[in-house]
Protein backbone atom coordinates (compact mmCIF):
# COMPACT_ATOMS: atom_id res chain seq x y z
CA UNK A 1 0.00 0.00 0.00
CA UNK A 2 1.18 3.19 -1.07
CA UNK A 3 1.28 6.18 1.04
CA UNK A 4 -1.09 8.39 -0.07
CA UNK A 5 -3.46 5.60 0.64
CA UNK A 6 -2.13 4.79 4.39
CA UNK A 7 -3.15 8.26 4.71
CA UNK A 8 -6.58 8.56 2.85
CA UNK A 9 -7.49 5.32 4.84
CA UNK A 10 -6.09 7.47 8.65
CA UNK A 11 -8.36 10.28 7.38
CA UNK A 12 -11.63 8.20 6.84
CA UNK A 13 -11.13 6.18 10.21
CA UNK A 14 -11.06 9.46 12.32
CA UNK A 15 -13.57 11.41 10.98
CA UNK A 16 -15.43 8.25 10.96
CA UNK A 17 -15.10 7.99 15.23
CA UNK A 18 -15.60 11.76 15.23
CA UNK A 19 -18.89 11.01 13.88
CA UNK A 20 -19.94 8.12 15.77
CA UNK A 21 -18.49 10.32 18.96
CA UNK A 22 -21.03 13.16 18.42
CA UNK A 23 -24.18 10.71 18.02
CA UNK A 24 -23.52 9.01 21.27
CA UNK A 25 -22.91 12.48 22.93
CA UNK A 26 -26.15 13.91 21.79
CA UNK A 27 -28.00 10.42 22.89
CA UNK A 28 -26.59 10.47 26.02
CA UNK A 29 -27.58 14.53 27.35
CA UNK A 30 -31.21 13.84 28.49
CA UNK A 31 -30.25 11.05 30.15
CA UNK A 32 -27.60 12.89 31.79
CA UNK A 33 -29.90 15.91 32.81
CA UNK A 34 -32.22 13.40 33.87
CA UNK A 35 -29.41 12.04 36.50
CA UNK A 36 -28.59 15.22 37.61
CA UNK A 37 -25.21 15.40 35.65
CA UNK A 38 -25.96 18.31 33.47
CA UNK A 39 -28.17 21.54 34.57
CA UNK A 40 -29.35 23.61 32.18
CA UNK A 41 -29.19 27.22 32.72
CA UNK A 42 -32.90 28.51 32.90
CA UNK A 43 -34.01 30.94 29.66
CA UNK A 44 -33.46 34.32 30.43
CA UNK A 45 -36.96 36.00 31.70
CA UNK A 46 -38.64 38.14 29.23
CA UNK A 47 -37.96 42.19 29.47
CA UNK A 48 -41.27 43.75 30.23
CA UNK A 49 -40.15 46.57 27.91
CA UNK A 50 -39.24 44.26 25.14
CA UNK A 51 -42.58 43.11 23.15
CA UNK A 52 -44.91 42.31 26.17
CA UNK A 53 -45.48 42.25 29.99
CA UNK A 54 -44.68 39.73 32.68
CA UNK A 55 -47.28 37.28 32.59
CA UNK A 56 -48.54 35.52 36.03
CA UNK A 57 -49.83 32.09 35.15
CA UNK A 58 -51.50 29.95 37.72
CA UNK A 59 -51.04 26.10 38.36
CA UNK A 60 -53.18 23.96 36.32
CA UNK A 61 -52.20 20.85 38.26
CA UNK A 62 -52.53 20.11 41.56
CA UNK A 63 -50.12 20.98 43.85
CA UNK A 64 -47.43 18.45 44.81
CA UNK A 65 -45.32 18.42 48.46
CA UNK A 66 -42.88 20.61 48.06
CA UNK A 67 -43.58 22.71 44.59
CA UNK A 68 -43.46 26.32 44.61
CA UNK A 69 -46.94 27.98 42.99
CA UNK A 70 -50.00 30.27 43.59
CA UNK A 71 -53.13 29.30 44.57
CA UNK A 72 -55.65 31.72 44.75
CA UNK A 73 -57.85 32.68 47.82
CA UNK A 74 -60.56 31.13 48.55
CA UNK A 75 -63.44 33.45 48.47
CA UNK A 76 -66.76 32.69 50.73
CA UNK A 77 -70.16 33.26 49.20
CA UNK A 78 -71.80 36.03 50.60
CA UNK A 79 -74.94 35.00 51.84
CA UNK A 80 -77.76 37.74 52.37
CA UNK A 81 -79.12 38.01 55.91
CA UNK A 82 -82.89 37.51 55.86
CA UNK A 83 -85.06 39.87 58.92
CA UNK A 84 -86.42 37.81 60.99
CA UNK A 85 -90.57 37.71 60.98
CA UNK A 86 -92.93 36.50 63.35
CA UNK A 87 -94.74 33.18 62.42
CA UNK A 88 -98.33 33.54 60.83
CA UNK A 89 -99.83 31.83 63.61
CA UNK A 90 -98.55 34.62 66.46
CA UNK A 91 -99.39 37.72 63.60
CA UNK A 92 -103.03 35.60 63.83
CA UNK A 93 -103.41 34.78 67.40
CA UNK A 94 -105.66 37.70 68.68
CA UNK A 95 -104.53 40.18 70.95
CA UNK A 96 -101.12 40.01 69.17
CA UNK A 97 -99.10 43.53 68.59
CA UNK A 98 -95.44 44.73 68.60
CA UNK A 99 -93.43 47.84 69.11
CA UNK A 100 -90.47 49.38 68.39
CA UNK A 101 -87.94 49.64 70.81
CA UNK A 102 -84.77 52.27 71.20
CA UNK A 103 -82.46 51.80 73.97
CA UNK A 104 -80.05 54.77 74.22
CA UNK A 105 -77.23 55.29 77.62
CA UNK A 106 -77.04 58.61 79.47
CA UNK A 107 -75.12 60.56 76.31
CA UNK A 108 -78.11 59.94 74.27
CA UNK A 109 -76.08 57.42 71.94
CA UNK A 110 -78.26 53.91 70.98
CA UNK A 111 -77.30 50.71 72.62
CA UNK A 112 -76.85 47.75 70.04
CA UNK A 113 -76.40 43.79 70.89
CA UNK A 114 -79.34 43.82 73.69
CA UNK A 115 -81.00 40.07 73.73
CA UNK A 116 -84.70 38.98 74.21
CA UNK A 117 -83.82 38.13 78.01
CA UNK A 118 -82.65 41.73 78.32
CA UNK A 119 -85.60 43.00 78.63
CA UNK A 120 -88.93 43.47 80.38
CA UNK A 121 -92.79 44.20 78.88
CA UNK A 122 -95.64 45.55 81.23
CA UNK A 123 -99.15 46.44 79.90
CA UNK A 124 -101.24 48.04 82.25
CA UNK A 125 -98.94 47.41 84.54
CA UNK A 126 -99.30 43.38 84.07
CA UNK A 127 -96.30 41.33 83.01
CA UNK A 128 -96.23 39.71 79.86
CA UNK A 129 -93.82 37.66 77.91
CA UNK A 130 -91.85 38.52 74.75
CA UNK A 131 -93.41 36.10 72.37
CA UNK A 132 -91.16 37.57 69.56
CA UNK A 133 -87.81 39.78 69.42
CA UNK A 134 -85.29 41.14 66.93
CA UNK A 135 -82.90 43.61 66.21
CA UNK A 136 -83.23 45.41 63.33
CA UNK A 137 -79.93 45.60 61.69
CA UNK A 138 -81.27 44.76 58.51
CA UNK A 139 -84.92 44.88 58.70
CA UNK A 140 -86.66 47.07 55.93
CA UNK A 141 -88.83 49.32 56.97
CA UNK A 142 -91.96 51.24 54.95
CA UNK A 143 -91.45 54.83 54.97
CA UNK A 144 -93.18 58.33 54.03
CA UNK A 145 -91.43 61.33 53.89
CA UNK A 146 -93.41 64.48 54.50
CA UNK A 147 -92.04 67.76 53.19
CA UNK A 148 -93.53 71.27 54.04
CA UNK A 149 -93.36 73.30 50.51
CA UNK A 150 -95.55 76.50 52.14
CA UNK A 151 -94.56 79.54 51.15
CA UNK A 152 -92.18 80.21 53.97
CA UNK A 153 -89.91 77.22 53.46
CA UNK A 154 -88.96 79.55 49.85
CA UNK A 155 -85.24 79.81 51.64
CA UNK A 156 -84.86 76.27 52.88
CA UNK A 157 -86.27 74.16 50.35
CA UNK A 158 -82.68 73.64 48.93
CA UNK A 159 -81.00 72.35 52.17
CA UNK A 160 -84.44 70.33 52.47
CA UNK A 161 -83.68 68.66 49.39
CA UNK A 162 -80.09 67.83 49.70
CA UNK A 163 -80.70 66.26 53.31
CA UNK A 164 -83.33 64.41 52.50
CA UNK A 165 -81.70 63.12 49.15
CA UNK A 166 -78.53 62.03 51.74
CA UNK A 167 -81.78 60.13 53.98
CA UNK A 168 -82.74 58.59 51.30
CA UNK A 169 -79.43 57.26 50.58
CA UNK A 170 -78.56 56.16 53.51
CA UNK A 171 -81.78 53.75 54.22
CA UNK A 172 -81.98 50.11 54.32
CA UNK A 173 -81.88 49.46 49.69
CA UNK A 174 -85.18 47.38 49.89
CA UNK A 175 -86.99 50.12 52.29
CA UNK A 176 -90.27 51.19 50.77
CA UNK A 177 -90.48 54.75 50.25
CA UNK A 178 -93.28 57.51 49.76
CA UNK A 179 -93.51 61.35 48.90
CA UNK A 180 -95.64 63.80 50.30
CA UNK A 181 -95.06 67.51 49.99
CA UNK A 182 -97.64 69.94 51.27
CA UNK A 183 -98.70 73.28 51.75
CA UNK A 184 -102.81 74.29 51.53
CA UNK A 185 -102.99 70.54 50.56
CA UNK A 186 -100.86 67.17 50.41
CA UNK A 187 -99.71 66.56 47.06
CA UNK A 188 -98.27 62.74 46.52
CA UNK A 189 -95.43 63.04 44.40
CA UNK A 190 -94.35 59.70 44.20
CA UNK A 191 -96.25 56.47 45.82
CA UNK A 192 -95.03 53.35 47.82
CA UNK A 193 -91.43 52.48 45.69
CA UNK A 194 -88.07 50.62 46.34
CA UNK A 195 -86.42 52.61 43.60
CA UNK A 196 -84.50 55.43 45.26
CA UNK A 197 -84.07 57.23 41.88
CA UNK A 198 -87.69 57.96 41.49
CA UNK A 199 -88.14 59.21 45.03
CA UNK A 200 -84.97 61.63 44.62
CA UNK A 201 -86.37 62.71 41.09
CA UNK A 202 -89.31 63.87 42.80
CA UNK A 203 -87.63 66.16 45.11
CA UNK A 204 -86.89 68.50 42.19
CA UNK A 205 -90.57 69.42 42.25
CA UNK A 206 -90.28 71.05 45.97
CA UNK A 207 -91.20 74.21 45.16
CA UNK A 208 -92.63 76.82 47.95
CA UNK A 209 -95.87 78.21 47.65
CA UNK A 210 -99.15 78.36 50.12
CA UNK A 211 -100.26 77.83 53.62
CA UNK A 212 -99.48 74.99 56.03
CA UNK A 213 -102.24 71.93 56.40
CA UNK A 214 -99.49 70.07 58.83
CA UNK A 215 -102.71 67.98 60.42
CA UNK A 216 -104.22 66.48 57.48
CA UNK A 217 -100.66 65.65 55.72
CA UNK A 218 -99.66 63.88 58.79
CA UNK A 219 -103.13 61.73 59.10
CA UNK A 220 -103.03 61.25 55.40
CA UNK A 221 -99.34 59.96 55.88
CA UNK A 222 -100.61 57.61 58.69
CA UNK A 223 -103.33 56.19 56.95
CA UNK A 224 -101.23 55.53 53.80
CA UNK A 225 -98.21 53.84 55.36
CA UNK A 226 -99.94 51.72 57.69
CA UNK A 227 -100.62 49.92 54.05
CA UNK A 228 -96.42 49.64 53.66
CA UNK A 229 -95.11 46.17 53.05
CA UNK A 230 -93.10 46.17 55.91
CA UNK A 231 -93.97 45.38 59.38
CA UNK A 232 -92.14 48.17 60.53
CA UNK A 233 -93.20 51.64 59.82
CA UNK A 234 -92.34 55.85 59.92
CA UNK A 235 -92.66 58.51 58.87
CA UNK A 236 -90.66 61.70 58.21
CA UNK A 237 -92.51 64.66 58.75
CA UNK A 238 -90.18 67.89 57.67
CA UNK A 239 -91.68 71.61 58.65
CA UNK A 240 -91.24 75.25 59.54
CA UNK A 241 -94.37 76.14 60.37
CA UNK A 242 -97.80 76.38 62.31
CA UNK A 243 -101.00 74.47 61.03
CA UNK A 244 -103.16 76.74 59.41
CA UNK A 245 -105.56 76.02 56.98
CA UNK A 246 -105.91 71.90 58.12
CA UNK A 247 -109.69 70.35 58.13
CA UNK A 248 -108.43 67.99 60.71
CA UNK A 249 -107.00 68.46 64.31
CA UNK A 250 -104.71 67.69 66.69
CA UNK A 251 -106.88 65.36 68.24
CA UNK A 252 -107.38 63.15 65.40
CA UNK A 253 -104.34 63.08 64.54
CA UNK A 254 -102.87 62.59 68.07
CA UNK A 255 -105.74 59.50 68.15
CA UNK A 256 -104.87 58.16 64.81
CA UNK A 257 -100.89 57.48 66.06
CA UNK A 258 -101.86 55.92 68.80
CA UNK A 259 -103.73 53.62 66.87
CA UNK A 260 -101.48 52.64 64.34
CA UNK A 261 -97.90 51.46 65.35
CA UNK A 262 -95.72 53.84 62.93
CA UNK A 263 -92.84 55.76 64.09
CA UNK A 264 -93.30 59.38 63.74
CA UNK A 265 -89.85 61.13 63.56
CA UNK A 266 -89.95 65.34 62.61
CA UNK A 267 -87.24 68.06 61.83
CA UNK A 268 -88.47 71.64 62.76
CA UNK A 269 -87.36 74.79 61.48
CA UNK A 270 -87.83 77.62 63.06
CA UNK A 271 -88.60 79.40 66.64
CA UNK A 272 -90.88 77.55 68.65
CA UNK A 273 -90.82 80.84 70.78
CA UNK A 274 -91.39 83.50 68.17
CA UNK A 275 -94.53 85.89 68.04
CA UNK A 276 -97.22 84.89 65.85
CA UNK A 277 -99.02 87.61 64.11
CA UNK A 278 -102.27 87.64 62.15
CA UNK A 279 -101.51 86.36 58.27
CA UNK A 280 -102.82 87.70 55.41
CA UNK A 281 -102.54 84.98 51.91
CA UNK A 282 -102.25 87.12 49.04
CA UNK A 283 -102.02 84.70 45.74
CA UNK A 284 -98.71 82.44 47.16
CA UNK A 285 -97.52 85.00 49.32
CA UNK A 286 -97.80 85.10 53.08
CA UNK A 287 -98.10 88.09 54.82
CA UNK A 288 -97.17 88.63 58.19
CA UNK A 289 -98.48 85.13 60.33
CA UNK A 290 -96.18 82.80 62.17
CA UNK A 291 -93.40 82.66 59.34
CA UNK A 292 -90.63 82.11 61.66
CA UNK A 293 -92.68 79.97 64.49
CA UNK A 294 -92.56 76.28 64.14
CA UNK A 295 -95.04 73.97 65.90
CA UNK A 296 -92.77 72.39 68.32
CA UNK A 297 -95.28 71.21 70.78
CA UNK A 298 -97.16 69.07 68.05
CA UNK A 299 -94.33 67.94 66.70
CA UNK A 300 -93.49 66.31 70.06
CA UNK A 301 -96.39 65.55 71.01
CA UNK A 302 -96.18 62.89 68.09
CA UNK A 303 -92.97 61.63 68.25
CA UNK A 304 -93.61 61.06 72.45
CA UNK A 305 -96.64 59.03 71.34
CA UNK A 306 -94.96 57.03 68.81
CA UNK A 307 -91.15 56.39 70.32
CA UNK A 308 -89.47 58.23 67.77
CA UNK A 309 -87.71 61.61 68.24
CA UNK A 310 -87.73 65.29 67.09
CA UNK A 311 -85.27 67.55 65.97
CA UNK A 312 -85.70 71.32 65.91
CA UNK A 313 -83.07 73.39 63.75
CA UNK A 314 -83.41 77.46 64.97
CA UNK A 315 -81.15 78.85 62.66
CA UNK A 316 -82.73 78.71 59.48
CA UNK A 317 -80.60 77.67 56.43
CA UNK A 318 -78.08 75.73 59.15
CA UNK A 319 -78.18 73.07 56.14
CA UNK A 320 -75.19 71.17 58.87
CA UNK A 321 -77.85 70.32 61.27
CA UNK A 322 -80.59 69.18 59.26
CA UNK A 323 -78.58 66.72 57.36
CA UNK A 324 -77.17 65.86 60.80
CA UNK A 325 -80.60 65.33 62.20
CA UNK A 326 -81.63 63.11 58.68
CA UNK A 327 -78.45 60.90 59.21
CA UNK A 328 -79.31 60.39 63.11
CA UNK A 329 -82.95 59.23 62.17
CA UNK A 330 -81.85 56.76 59.54
CA UNK A 331 -79.36 55.70 61.83
CA UNK A 332 -81.78 55.09 64.62
CA UNK A 333 -84.07 53.25 62.38
CA UNK A 334 -81.21 50.36 62.34
CA UNK A 335 -80.36 50.34 65.89
CA UNK A 336 -83.59 49.41 67.58
CA UNK A 337 -85.75 46.38 68.70
CA UNK A 338 -88.78 45.47 67.57
CA UNK A 339 -90.69 43.39 70.55
CA UNK A 340 -94.06 40.75 70.10
CA UNK A 341 -96.22 40.25 72.72
CA UNK A 342 -99.59 39.33 73.35
CA UNK A 343 -101.89 41.23 75.19
CA UNK A 344 -104.41 40.23 78.08
CA UNK A 345 -108.37 39.42 77.19
CA UNK A 346 -107.87 40.74 73.50
CA UNK A 347 -111.93 40.61 73.21
CA UNK A 348 -112.08 43.22 75.41
CA UNK A 349 -110.23 45.49 73.03
CA UNK A 350 -109.28 49.43 73.71
CA UNK A 351 -106.31 51.09 74.32
CA UNK A 352 -103.87 49.82 77.00
CA UNK A 353 -100.76 51.19 78.35
CA UNK A 354 -97.38 49.45 77.51
CA UNK A 355 -94.44 49.88 79.37
CA UNK A 356 -90.70 48.07 78.70
CA UNK A 357 -87.54 48.00 80.88
CA UNK A 358 -84.34 47.05 80.52
CA UNK A 359 -83.64 45.94 83.98
CA UNK A 360 -79.83 43.93 83.40
CA UNK A 361 -78.16 47.56 82.33
CA UNK A 362 -77.31 50.46 84.72
CA UNK A 363 -78.81 53.75 83.62
CA UNK A 364 -80.35 53.71 80.29
CA UNK A 365 -83.37 55.24 78.47
CA UNK A 366 -85.81 53.30 77.20
CA UNK A 367 -88.58 54.37 74.47
CA UNK A 368 -91.24 52.96 73.08
CA UNK A 369 -95.11 53.91 72.82
CA UNK A 370 -96.99 55.31 75.36
CA UNK A 371 -99.75 52.51 75.13
CA UNK A 372 -101.28 50.47 72.15
CA UNK A 373 -104.68 50.17 70.44
CA UNK A 374 -106.22 46.36 70.90
CA UNK A 375 -108.86 44.96 69.27
CA UNK A 376 -107.86 47.67 65.95
CA UNK A 377 -106.07 46.79 62.84
CA UNK A 378 -102.99 48.27 64.33
CA UNK A 379 -100.14 46.75 63.41
CA UNK A 380 -99.91 45.00 59.26
CA UNK A 381 -97.76 41.89 58.98
CA UNK A 382 -95.02 41.87 56.07
CA UNK A 383 -96.60 40.92 52.72
CA UNK A 384 -99.71 43.51 53.19
CA UNK A 385 -99.48 46.01 50.07
CA UNK A 386 -103.26 47.52 49.91
CA UNK A 387 -104.40 50.42 48.31
CA UNK A 388 -104.70 52.89 51.22
CA UNK A 389 -107.58 55.29 51.73
CA UNK A 390 -106.07 58.30 52.33
CA UNK A 391 -108.82 61.76 53.11
CA UNK A 392 -107.21 64.25 50.87
CA UNK A 393 -105.17 63.18 48.21
CA UNK A 394 -106.48 60.34 46.02
CA UNK A 395 -103.65 57.67 46.64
Amino acid sequence: MTTKARVERTLTTTLTAVFALGLLLAAGLPAMAQQGQFNPEPPMPRNPGQGGGAVLELPTSPRQPGAVGIVPPQIAPQQRQEPTMPSRELRRQAGYEQVTVTVTDQQGRDITGLQRGDFKLYIDGQHRSIEFFRQDLNAPVSVGILVDTSGSMQPKIRQARAAISEFIHDLNPNDDIFLFAFSSRPFLLQPFTTDRSLVLSRLELLHANGQTALYDTILDGLLMVRHGRYDKKALLVVTDGMDNTSQSDLAQVTAQARRIGVLVYSIGIGDPNASSLPSVAIGPFILGGDIDQVDARTLKLLSTETAAKTFIIREVGDGQALSEACENISRELREQYTVGFVAPDPGRGGYRNLRVDEPSRGEVNVRVRKGVTVGASGTESAGTNLAPQCLHVPC
